[in-house]
């Protein structure tokens, strides 16, 4: 009975194999005869290398439907990035003009990424955002605040300076690092 439990949960392994507990003449479970279904094996050889995809839109044009399925999963995938790279989190909002915020946050998040996608692909970088961002984040920035004789204090930022590899990509990307510190005007 385990095994009928087990192959429940685990739909893709009962497809493809027959599993059967084999009996000693008593009756008592001796051993497993596990076998490929012949069937599936027919199936498989069929449609390897194949990406299938079921519809209820018949009339549309196969290419068209795939463009519309590559586009709901750069969507999907915007939201796993907009909750692991951007750091939002779900948030179960109440009322409806938080609900649509929410949205409307996380549809910035993969308008951003998808420009930096971009971005990146025209200047022949590739499309990885992600790693572009984990080279990035080695660059950090530090506001220095130097008091004055007169009171107001002087707010300066200062940039790190990057590491040889990134500033090559940089360079590529037409991005400078400021060298000198900038001074901050009108700080709160």
């Amino acid at each position: 009975m385990r095994i009928g439990r087990w192959l429940g949960r685990n739909p893709a392994a009962e497809r493809v194999f027959e599993v059967e507990v084999a009996k000693d003449a008593d009756g008592r479970a001796c051993g497993l005869l596990v076998g490929e279904r012949s069937d599936h094996l027919d199936w498989a050889s069929l449609v390897q290398g194949a990406y299938l995809l079921r519809t209820n839109h018949a009339s549309e044009d196969p290419s068209e439907l795939w463009k519309w399925y590559i586009q709901l999963t750069q969507a999907e995938s915007a939201f796993r990035t907009s909750k692991s790279d951007l750091a939002l989190r779900p948030v179960f909002h109440h009322k409806e003009h938080r609900v649509e915020a929410h949205i409307l946050v996380c549809f910035l998040a993969l308008a951003m990424w998808r420009t930096l996608e971009q971005w990146l692909a025209s200047k022949g970088l590739g499309t990885c955002a992600r790693q572009f961002l984990l080279e990035m984040d080695t660059v950090h920035s530090l506001d220095v605040i130097l008091p004055t004789d007169t009171g107001s204090p002087i707010h300066l930022r200062t940039v790190s300076k990057p590491e040889k590899p990134l500033a090559v990509l940089l360079a590529h990307l037409g991005l400078q690092v400021p060298q000198t510190p900038k001074q901050l005007e009108n700080v709160v």
